[in-house]
């Protein structure tokens, strides 16, 4: 199947190998494209931003107003010579009272009016990606670096390529002036598309502007020699506000894998931490955990006393940046080949914001009008309930295959204001899409092929779990959200049906949260007895064959009570569940590891060695040792005592949500209490924002004080003269126990749970 040739989803334009396009002079764009001998050329091209009207601009001294199909709002096309006319038309518009709608960034423009994208034709192997890490004392905290110097600037690319330029600490300002001057010719002679770097927005590349600045040194990088630039951004995240510096160069693109780390675990919730050691060591991709995580006075111990450790470990961070780089970057390397943006820009757009860009496309092309923007209103999301607490053994988890999608398709929830049903055609051709690209997964024999299948697959996937939530996007222009309502009235019926015939069938459900149901299958008469009116139990097998239910028969009856197009899939089954409250809960699999969900049970919010704790208890329960807990915190608390563990499993790291500013007045209008991270944040003097991560232990002090009056920044944590406060510690241990120790008590299995399969 040729994905690409669906105009809908990846353009009408099939010109391939772009790679980057960027705003040019009067009425032109500089489009770079990869040619196949490996070189990159840039062409000029004429440029035609536009915006939609509500009505004729002739008035306006405008002839290239063009009327537009169908009844909706705007039903106008205006279209200009260059960026600075458009900027012209919108202000004379807006003076005017006149109504419009149109798009803030040139290069969407371009591609929205050309149907192009971006790396068509062109493998993700042959996209050109280096990677940097810029290291200093302050180990990655640009504030704490900015009387800091650089002490090297490791380099790698994904051919192998690998450099360490090392700043000589006998003669730091020349050594550091020549590595950053070093650095920039090797960017023009490697020519990448793409520069990865972890925190690169953060640290790296603001570090590397100031220490440019104070070497007296240009940071040229462009593909036409521009310089970098940057500007105050902000990203949310889920529930996290993130403001950083944007940084652009012309022709490249800046990929941050510790952004790229963020938005993987919106849907995964699996990270302990976002430090780069931290993501690379939850993927295993990092043989050396001491080395790449070896920071501060160990660091700086290391660069001026052990050079082979020091190199080690500055060439070990491009390596892991690489590693993670090259598995979570390739969905977005797909969605630049679809979504009309550059592909810096396509990561940080939001899935709902991509989907309504394609809307816009296809509405441009095809010359139809807009709908005005619909009014915003709030609605009764997806089902979620809890019916048991405890610990249940032999739990069954069944879901509804893809079940928002598969209730808009059936039930035809789509936008009204959708005219040229977009809507429709998109989900339709992305089911589709996905379930042909799993199998190309499966069939392929070459790995390149097969990476490229399974990137393809999770785009389509990303796309089609999307749809729903742009139905209640207040920002779509084809938002609906009665739509939006409907759909999730209908999936709380739908599972609420689910759920009661489980129950009818003597099945004790745990917990149902939006499309999915955690549930103890039921006992059943075997049939060879009920005519003599024994009543023998005999558990649900795999297989059935008179020996009870099967999973065929649970998923045939579920099948019948439900509308054609909704499909139940018995897709998992655990040893063990460990049932806290809703939406937090453990799972114990068959292969005896353990699946946390929920931030009650494992909150970024404690520090390592308390997950780990918990983890353990929990296991210990679902396992039946609640009898063991008391051992396991004996064992913990030699180790705290012995300071056997590194300052990792005790250090906390908070992310500010607010700025310093704000903090300040809540306090003093007592909104809130005083937090260590926000404490050492003010005393430190440094400009710290929202979204910078603060990671800080408590040492020891002489007479008690509250936690954040003794909390210290890890960055000045001394190895050699460890003052971490050992009782705080322990005492945290403690709370544990009574919080979940309590629990053992309580775990019991419901009626039903003690079925073998």
């Amino acid at each position: 199947m040729a994905f690409e040739d669906n105009e809908l989803l990846f353009g009408s334009d099939p010109t391939p190998r772009i790679v980057a396009i960027e705003l040019g002079e009067t009425g032109t764009v500089k489009v770079y494209r990869r040619e196949k001998n490996g070189s990159t050329t840039c062409e000029l091209e004429q440029f035609h931003p536009f915006l939609w009207a509500d009505s004729d601009v002739a008035d306006l001294g405008l002839t290239t107003a063009e009327k537009l199909s169908g009844d909706l709002k705007y039903n106008w096309l205006v279209t200009t010579d260059s960026w600075k006319e458009l900027i012209a038309l919108r202000n004379g518009l807006k003076r005017a009272g006149r109504n419009f709608f149109g798009l803030s960034d040139p290069v969407q423009h371009y591609l929205t009016h050309t149907g192009r994208t971006l790396f068509k034709q062109l493998p993700f192997e042959e996209l050109k990606r280096m990677q940097i890490e810029v290291l200093s004392f302050a180990g990655g905290d640009l504030e704490a670096a900015a009387e800091d110097h650089i002490t090297s600037i490791a380099l790698s690319d994904n051919n192998g390529w690998e450099e360490l330029l090392e700043v000589d600490p006998r003669a730091i300002e020349e050594s550091e002036h020549g590595a950053i001057k070093r650095l920039t010719n090797i960017i023009k002679e490697r020519d990448p598309d793409v520069i990865e770097g972890h925190n690169l927005f953060k640290f790296d590349l603001p570090f590397l502007v100031a220490r440019a600045r104070k070497a007296k040194t240009k940071l040229d990088w462009g593909r036409s020699g521009g310089f970098l630039r940057s500007r105050p951004s902000r990203l949310q995240i889920a529930e996290k506000t993130i403001d950083y510096p944007k940084f652009t160069v012309e022709g490249r693109h800046f990929v941050d894998t510790f952004l790229l780390a963020q938005f993987y675990d919106v849907g995964m919730r699996s990270l302990t931490g976002f430090e780069r050691g931290e993501v690379a060591e939850h993927f295993g991709l990092t043989n050396i955990a001491e080395v790449s995580q070896l920071s501060g006075k160990q660091l700086q111990r290391a660069w001026l006393n052990d050079p082979s450790r020091y190199r080690e470990r500055a060439l070990c961070a491009v390596r892991e940046t690489r590693a993670m780089a090259e598995l979570l970057s390739p969905s977005y390397f797909i969605q630049a080949q679809i979504f009309p943006y550059n592909y810096q820009d396509v990561i940080v757009r939001g899935n709902a914001t991509r989907i309504n860009a394609l809307f816009l496309r296809e509405y441009f092309r095809q010359r139809h009008s807009l709908p005005e923007m619909p009014m915003a209103r709030s609605f009764e999301g997806g089902y979620t309930d809890i019916f048991f607490t405890g610990v249940a053994r032999n739990v069954w988890h069944c879901d509804v295959a893809s079940l928002y999608p598969s209730i808009m398709l059936q039930f035809d929830c789509f936008p009204v204001t959708d005219q040229l049903q977009i809507f429709r055609h998109l989900l339709t051709d992305l089911r589709t899409f996905r379930l042909q690209a799993k199998s190309d997964m499966r069939a392929a024999s070459d790995p390149a092929a097969r990476r490229h299948f399974h990137a393809l697959q999770n785009t389509f996937k990303i796309l089609i779990n999307s749809f729903y939530g742009y139905l209640g996007f207040a920002q779509g222009n084809f938002a609906d959200f009665e739509a939006a309502a409907r759909v999730t009235q209908i999936g709380r019926d739908l599972l609420k049906k689910m759920i009661d015939w489980l129950k009818a069938q003597g099945a004790q459900v745990i917990e149902v949260d939006t499309d999915g149901i955690y549930f103890v299958p039921p006992y059943f008469s075997h049939p060879n007895l009920l005519a003599t009116g024994e009543e023998t139990p005999v558990p649900i097998s795999k297989t059935g064959g008179g020996e009870g239910k099967s999973i065929e028969q649970l998923s045939g009856g579920l099948a019948r009570i439900l509308p054609p197009g909704i499909e139940v899939e018995f897709d998992e089954q655990f040893e063990a569940m460990f049932s806290y409250k809703a939406k937090n809960y453990a799972l114990l699999t068959q292969e005896g590891e353990v699946i946390i969900k929920g931030g009650a049970l494992k909150s970024r919010g404690l520090e390592k060695f308390q997950r780990v704790f918990v983890e353990e208890i929990i296991k210990l329960l679902m396992e039946a040792k609640p009898e063991a807990i008391a051992a396991l915190r004996d064992q913990f608390a030699q180790n705290i005592r012995d300071r056997e563990w590194p300052i990792e499993m005790l250090m906390k790291t908070d992310t500010l949500q607010d700025s310093l500013e704000k903090y300040r007045q809540k306090i003093a209008g007592g909104g809130r209490n005083k937090a260590a991270a926000y404490e050492l944040a003010l005393t430190s003097g440094r400009n710290y924002k929202p979204g910078d991560q603060i990671s800080y232990y408590i040492k020891a002090t002489p007479k008690k004080v509250a936690a954040y009056e003794a909390a210290k920044l890890v960055t000045d944590f001394d190895p050699q003269n460890r003052d971490e406060n050992v009782d705080y510690y322990i005492a945290k241990l403690d709370e544990l126990v009574k919080k979940f120790g309590g629990m053992t008590a309580e775990a019991r299995a419901p009626k039903q749970a003690s079925l073998e399969l």
